[in-house]
């Protein structure tokens, strides 16, 4: 009963009592109606409309982490990661670890929402949740500095195309700390991006072209379950178009 108004298809109107610290004076006797007209905002992600789609923004969500962590006046940057910087495990003790873990999941949760320029970035972050010095925090930071200047940035979803994209690309070992290579890929539909994901390998790899079979095998996968989750969609038109995944290495592709 308790998910019933969440789970179940509905017919009838639904009326609620007003709740209490809600009623309105004067119409005490009246009950509400669960009509909350055109949405949005949902889950701290705002939805815009115009002729041509619709774009999903989170700047009111981010401002408020930005003020709640007290980082929204720090100068901006225009990449949530610096290059150069060689983060590794620290040997000492870890400097305030239970902030760093609250911080890192806020913004894991900006990420997964509708932010795939992050996933590199915090894929190499979260890996040091448990053992990390002032150059963490640091680069943790950044990423506060990078989503002050991207704050208003959005995903714009149309119609077309209604093909399911993929791009995909791996590193090998980037540093002599490492002893796995990093995957990503990113897909698209309707001009944006609906599926992203950067992580360590977890597989040994011995050459850049290991390397990059590891990731396409990674990047179908998720190409699959895509496909199929389409064909579960009543309105969607069948049958549902072969994912078509982009790579730059020719050595994989043959």
């Amino acid at each position: 009963m308790k998910t019933t108004f969440l789970n179940g298809e509905l017919d009838e109107e639904i009326y609620m009592q007003q709740q209490e610290g809600f009623v309105v004076k004067g119409q005490e006797n009246k009950v509400c109606k669960k009509d909350l007209g055109v949405t949005y905002v949902v889950l701290g992600i705002k939805i815009q409309r115009d002729p041509n789609g619709y774009t999903f923004i989170q700047s009111h969500y981010v401002e408020k982490v930005l003020r709640k962590f007290r980082h929204y006046d720090d100068r901006p940057v225009v990449t949530s990661f610096d290059p150069s910087s060689q983060l590794k495990k620290n040997q000492g003790d870890s400097v305030s670890q239970l902030g760093y873990t609250q911080v890192l999941g806020t913004l894991m949760y900006i990420m997964n929402c509708m932010t795939p320029d992050l996933a590199y970035t915090m894929s190499i972050l979260s890996r040091y949740s448990h053992n990390l010095d002032k150059d963490h925090w640091y680069a943790l930071i950044r990423v506060f500095r990078y989503l002050k200047y991207t704050m208003n940035y959005g995903l714009h979803y149309t119609k077309y195309p209604p093909v399911l994209q993929g791009y995909c690309d791996a590193n090998w070992i980037s540093n002599h700390s490492e002893s796995k290579s990093t995957s990503g890929y990113v897909f698209t539909l309707g001009g944006a991006a609906i599926s992203w994901k950067s992580s360590k390998q977890i597989a040994n790899t011995w050459s850049t072209m290991e390397a990059k079979f590891v990731a396409l095998d990674k990047a179908v996968e998720e190409a699959e379950w895509l496909k199929s989750f389409l064909e579960g969609i009543p309105l969607w038109p069948k049958p549902v178009t072969v994912a078509c995944i982009h790579y730059d290495s020719m050595v994989t592709l043959t």
